[in-house]
Protein backbone atom coordinates (compact mmCIF):
# COMPACT_ATOMS: atom_id res chain seq x y z
CA UNK A 1 0.00 0.00 0.00
CA UNK A 2 2.90 2.36 0.72
CA UNK A 3 4.06 2.00 -2.89
CA UNK A 4 0.55 2.78 -4.14
CA UNK A 5 0.35 5.92 -2.05
CA UNK A 6 3.64 7.13 -3.53
CA UNK A 7 2.40 7.05 -7.13
CA UNK A 8 0.49 9.73 -9.03
CA UNK A 9 -1.76 7.04 -10.52
CA UNK A 10 -3.65 5.88 -7.42
CA UNK A 11 -7.41 6.30 -7.92
CA UNK A 12 -10.39 6.79 -5.61
CA UNK A 13 -12.77 3.81 -5.96
CA UNK A 14 -15.44 5.65 -3.91
CA UNK A 15 -15.63 8.54 -6.38
CA UNK A 16 -18.75 8.80 -8.56
CA UNK A 17 -16.54 8.80 -11.65
CA UNK A 18 -15.68 5.26 -12.85
CA UNK A 19 -12.08 4.30 -12.11
CA UNK A 20 -11.46 3.78 -15.83
CA UNK A 21 -12.43 7.38 -16.54
CA UNK A 22 -10.34 8.60 -13.61
CA UNK A 23 -7.29 6.77 -14.96
CA UNK A 24 -7.92 7.99 -18.51
CA UNK A 25 -8.12 11.61 -17.39
CA UNK A 26 -5.04 11.24 -15.19
CA UNK A 27 -2.96 9.88 -18.06
CA UNK A 28 -4.34 12.40 -20.56
CA UNK A 29 -3.43 15.24 -18.19
CA UNK A 30 0.11 13.90 -17.73
CA UNK A 31 0.56 13.50 -21.49
CA UNK A 32 -1.02 16.83 -22.47
CA UNK A 33 1.10 18.78 -19.98
CA UNK A 34 4.29 16.97 -21.02
CA UNK A 35 4.89 15.25 -17.68
CA UNK A 36 4.82 12.05 -19.73
CA UNK A 37 6.84 13.24 -22.70
CA UNK A 38 6.71 12.28 -26.36
CA UNK A 39 8.31 8.86 -26.85
CA UNK A 40 8.29 8.01 -23.14
CA UNK A 41 7.36 4.45 -22.23
CA UNK A 42 4.22 4.02 -20.14
CA UNK A 43 4.04 1.44 -17.34
CA UNK A 44 2.98 -2.07 -18.32
CA UNK A 45 -0.65 -3.10 -17.91
CA UNK A 46 0.10 -5.09 -14.77
CA UNK A 47 2.39 -2.49 -13.19
CA UNK A 48 -0.04 0.39 -13.74
CA UNK A 49 -2.94 -1.75 -12.51
CA UNK A 50 -1.04 -2.26 -9.24
CA UNK A 51 -0.15 1.41 -8.90
CA UNK A 52 -3.67 2.62 -9.75
CA UNK A 53 -5.48 -0.04 -7.69
CA UNK A 54 -7.53 -1.35 -10.63
CA UNK A 55 -7.64 -4.57 -12.65
CA UNK A 56 -5.51 -5.18 -15.72
CA UNK A 57 -8.53 -5.10 -18.02
CA UNK A 58 -9.28 -1.51 -17.00
CA UNK A 59 -5.74 -0.42 -17.87
CA UNK A 60 -5.89 -2.24 -21.19
CA UNK A 61 -9.15 -0.48 -22.11
CA UNK A 62 -7.71 2.91 -21.15
CA UNK A 63 -4.56 2.36 -23.22
CA UNK A 64 -6.64 1.28 -26.20
CA UNK A 65 -8.73 4.46 -25.98
CA UNK A 66 -5.59 6.60 -25.73
CA UNK A 67 -4.18 4.86 -28.79
CA UNK A 68 -7.39 5.47 -30.78
CA UNK A 69 -7.02 9.16 -29.95
CA UNK A 70 -3.42 9.20 -31.15
CA UNK A 71 -1.89 9.93 -27.75
CA UNK A 72 0.01 6.65 -27.39
CA UNK A 73 1.34 3.91 -29.66
CA UNK A 74 1.86 0.21 -28.91
CA UNK A 75 5.03 -1.48 -30.15
CA UNK A 76 4.87 -5.25 -30.21
CA UNK A 77 7.19 -6.76 -27.63
CA UNK A 78 8.27 -3.35 -26.32
CA UNK A 79 5.26 -1.75 -24.65
CA UNK A 80 3.16 1.39 -24.92
CA UNK A 81 4.72 4.78 -25.58
CA UNK A 82 3.55 8.39 -25.74
CA UNK A 83 3.17 9.34 -29.40
CA UNK A 84 6.21 11.06 -30.90
CA UNK A 85 4.06 13.74 -32.51
CA UNK A 86 2.08 14.63 -29.38
CA UNK A 87 2.69 18.29 -28.57
CA UNK A 88 2.87 19.12 -24.88
CA UNK A 89 1.11 22.19 -23.48
CA UNK A 90 2.54 22.84 -19.98
CA UNK A 91 0.48 26.03 -19.74
CA UNK A 92 -2.65 23.89 -19.36
CA UNK A 93 -1.63 23.00 -15.82
CA UNK A 94 -1.03 26.66 -14.95
CA UNK A 95 -4.45 27.57 -16.37
CA UNK A 96 -6.11 24.77 -14.41
CA UNK A 97 -4.26 25.73 -11.24
CA UNK A 98 -5.35 29.35 -11.57
CA UNK A 99 -8.98 28.31 -12.13
CA UNK A 100 -8.87 26.00 -9.10
CA UNK A 101 -7.41 28.75 -6.92
CA UNK A 102 -10.09 31.22 -8.00
CA UNK A 103 -12.79 28.62 -7.37
CA UNK A 104 -11.44 27.92 -3.86
CA UNK A 105 -11.34 31.65 -3.09
CA UNK A 106 -15.00 31.83 -4.14
CA UNK A 107 -15.88 28.89 -1.89
CA UNK A 108 -16.26 26.22 -4.58
CA UNK A 109 -14.58 22.84 -4.91
CA UNK A 110 -12.77 21.32 -7.90
CA UNK A 111 -15.71 19.03 -8.71
CA UNK A 112 -18.12 21.97 -8.97
CA UNK A 113 -15.67 23.79 -11.23
CA UNK A 114 -15.21 20.73 -13.45
CA UNK A 115 -18.96 20.11 -13.72
CA UNK A 116 -19.71 23.69 -14.77
CA UNK A 117 -16.75 23.79 -17.17
CA UNK A 118 -17.83 20.56 -18.86
CA UNK A 119 -21.44 21.75 -19.04
CA UNK A 120 -20.41 25.04 -20.66
CA UNK A 121 -18.10 23.28 -23.11
CA UNK A 122 -20.84 20.80 -24.02
CA UNK A 123 -23.33 23.42 -25.15
CA UNK A 124 -23.45 23.75 -28.95
CA UNK A 125 -22.30 27.16 -30.12
CA UNK A 126 -24.79 26.91 -32.99
CA UNK A 127 -27.67 27.49 -30.57
CA UNK A 128 -26.93 31.18 -30.47
CA UNK A 129 -26.65 31.39 -34.26
CA UNK A 130 -29.93 29.53 -34.75
CA UNK A 131 -31.73 31.90 -32.39
CA UNK A 132 -30.33 34.86 -34.28
CA UNK A 133 -31.34 33.41 -37.66
CA UNK A 134 -34.91 32.86 -36.40
CA UNK A 135 -35.28 36.57 -35.69
CA UNK A 136 -36.49 38.90 -38.45
CA UNK A 137 -33.78 41.03 -40.11
CA UNK A 138 -33.78 44.34 -38.19
CA UNK A 139 -31.72 46.14 -40.81
CA UNK A 140 -28.23 47.56 -40.83
CA UNK A 141 -28.86 50.08 -38.04
CA UNK A 142 -30.24 47.48 -35.65
CA UNK A 143 -27.37 45.17 -36.50
CA UNK A 144 -24.87 47.88 -35.57
CA UNK A 145 -26.68 48.39 -32.26
CA UNK A 146 -26.50 44.65 -31.56
CA UNK A 147 -22.79 44.65 -32.35
CA UNK A 148 -22.23 47.52 -29.91
CA UNK A 149 -24.27 45.76 -27.25
CA UNK A 150 -22.26 42.57 -27.68
CA UNK A 151 -19.00 44.51 -27.49
CA UNK A 152 -20.21 46.20 -24.30
CA UNK A 153 -21.05 42.77 -22.83
CA UNK A 154 -17.57 41.54 -23.71
CA UNK A 155 -16.01 44.64 -22.16
CA UNK A 156 -18.03 44.19 -18.98
CA UNK A 157 -16.93 40.56 -18.67
CA UNK A 158 -13.30 41.48 -19.28
CA UNK A 159 -13.41 44.32 -16.74
CA UNK A 160 -14.95 41.99 -14.15
CA UNK A 161 -12.28 39.36 -14.76
CA UNK A 162 -9.51 41.95 -14.80
CA UNK A 163 -10.64 43.23 -11.40
CA UNK A 164 -9.18 40.12 -9.75
CA UNK A 165 -5.75 40.84 -11.27
CA UNK A 166 -5.29 44.48 -10.22
CA UNK A 167 -2.15 43.60 -8.27
CA UNK A 168 -0.57 42.17 -11.42
CA UNK A 169 -1.32 45.00 -13.86
CA UNK A 170 1.75 46.68 -15.33
CA UNK A 171 2.00 50.44 -15.72
CA UNK A 172 3.24 50.28 -19.33
CA UNK A 173 0.31 48.28 -20.72
CA UNK A 174 -1.52 49.72 -23.74
CA UNK A 175 -4.64 51.72 -23.00
CA UNK A 176 -7.52 52.83 -25.15
CA UNK A 177 -7.80 56.59 -25.73
CA UNK A 178 -10.08 58.35 -23.26
CA UNK A 179 -12.84 60.73 -24.45
CA UNK A 180 -13.31 64.01 -22.63
CA UNK A 181 -16.81 64.58 -24.01
CA UNK A 182 -19.70 62.21 -23.37
CA UNK A 183 -20.71 60.39 -26.54
CA UNK A 184 -22.10 57.15 -27.91
CA UNK A 185 -19.14 54.89 -28.53
CA UNK A 186 -18.96 53.46 -32.01
CA UNK A 187 -18.03 49.92 -33.00
CA UNK A 188 -14.40 50.81 -33.75
CA UNK A 189 -13.92 52.51 -30.37
CA UNK A 190 -15.57 49.64 -28.51
CA UNK A 191 -13.42 47.12 -30.34
CA UNK A 192 -10.32 49.07 -29.38
CA UNK A 193 -11.40 49.12 -25.73
CA UNK A 194 -12.14 45.39 -25.82
CA UNK A 195 -8.77 44.58 -27.43
CA UNK A 196 -6.99 46.72 -24.84
CA UNK A 197 -8.69 44.84 -22.01
CA UNK A 198 -7.81 41.50 -23.61
CA UNK A 199 -4.14 42.56 -23.77
CA UNK A 200 -4.23 43.76 -20.16
CA UNK A 201 -5.91 40.58 -18.96
CA UNK A 202 -3.43 38.33 -20.80
CA UNK A 203 -0.46 40.21 -19.36
CA UNK A 204 -1.93 40.21 -15.84
CA UNK A 205 -2.73 36.48 -16.01
CA UNK A 206 0.81 35.73 -17.17
CA UNK A 207 2.25 37.78 -14.31
CA UNK A 208 -0.07 36.00 -11.87
CA UNK A 209 0.99 32.58 -13.17
CA UNK A 210 4.65 33.54 -12.86
CA UNK A 211 4.05 34.65 -9.27
CA UNK A 212 2.36 31.32 -8.50
CA UNK A 213 5.35 29.48 -9.96
CA UNK A 214 7.76 31.59 -7.93
CA UNK A 215 5.73 30.93 -4.79
CA UNK A 216 5.17 27.19 -5.27
CA UNK A 217 8.12 26.25 -7.45
CA UNK A 218 8.36 25.94 -11.23
CA UNK A 219 6.29 22.76 -11.35
CA UNK A 220 2.60 22.29 -10.67
CA UNK A 221 0.98 19.42 -8.74
CA UNK A 222 1.24 17.03 -11.69
CA UNK A 223 4.93 17.77 -12.15
CA UNK A 224 5.71 17.55 -8.44
CA UNK A 225 3.84 14.24 -8.14
CA UNK A 226 5.68 12.76 -11.13
CA UNK A 227 9.02 14.06 -9.86
CA UNK A 228 8.58 12.43 -6.44
CA UNK A 229 7.36 9.21 -8.07
CA UNK A 230 10.31 9.01 -10.48
CA UNK A 231 12.78 9.70 -7.66
CA UNK A 232 11.48 6.66 -5.76
CA UNK A 233 11.38 4.27 -8.70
Amino acid sequence: MAQLEATPFLLDPTDELPVGLQLSWRLRALIRTGELGAGERLPSFRRLAEWAGVNVGTVRSVYEALERDGLVVTRHGQGTFVGEDVEAAPELEAIAGEALERAREAGFGPRELAVVAMACAGLPEELGDEAAEAMPDPGAESEAIEVRLELRRQIARLEAELASYTAHLKADLPTAPRRAVAHVAGVEELEQTRDTLIAQLAAAQQESEQEVRRRTGSRGPLGRAMSRWRAKR
